[in-house]
């Protein structure tokens, strides 16, 4: 993370909020969202806490591969593609779910497969944040987002000591 300069941490508690507060403005989008496409792995949390409280039952998923070091996004590569029948009329009526749009590669990726579909994340960087429609929260591009999922408990450095952590 050499390119990085600042870090968001997201617990538990906050992740559930952030994916109920998309929840709140998708339901208020429409009512009959015919299925939910999520992203993985971010977009497996977020689809299962959207999906309770929306009232929908049908999740799939898209699987996408980036081969990183978790400093910078590689070469995608499509592990498992969206259900066919999931692709008629363009994914009109179906809703995708991610955690993150950060440079926008994946999401555009996935953009093309459904064009039709209403795309939401819970957070969003500048440079993905035009292939979305809906998310919840903005970081600067140079923000790393820490998920719970991601973390354990360890001694965080005071800021004014000049780290990034």
């Amino acid at each position: 993370m050499s390119t990085v300069e600042k870090s968001f941490p997201v617990s538990w508690d906050q992740f559930h909020r952030d994916a109920r507060a998309l929840a709140w403005r998708l339901a208020g989008l429409r009512s009959d969202w015919k299925a939910i496409v999520c992203i993985t792995r971010g977009g497996l949390v977020p689809a299962a806490i959207i999906a309770r409280e929306i009232g929908t039952r049908l999740i799939e998923t898209v699987c996408i591969a980036s081969y990183h070091e978790y400093t910078e996004q590689g070469e995608l590569k499509v592990l498992k593609e969206v259900a066919p029948f999931l692709l008629e009329d363009d994914g009109e009526g179906i809703l995708i779910i991610d955690d993150l749009t950060d440079t926008g590669k994946t999401a555009g990726l996935v953009r093309a497969m459904l064009p039709k579909a209403h795309f939401a994340t819970v957070y969003a960087k500048p440079k993905g944040r035009p292939l979305v429609d809906t998310f919840i929260t903005e970081v600067s591009q140079d923000t790393w987002i820490f998920f719970p999922w991601d973390l354990g408990l360890t001694f965080q450095a005071p800021i004014s000591k000049g780290t990034a952590g």
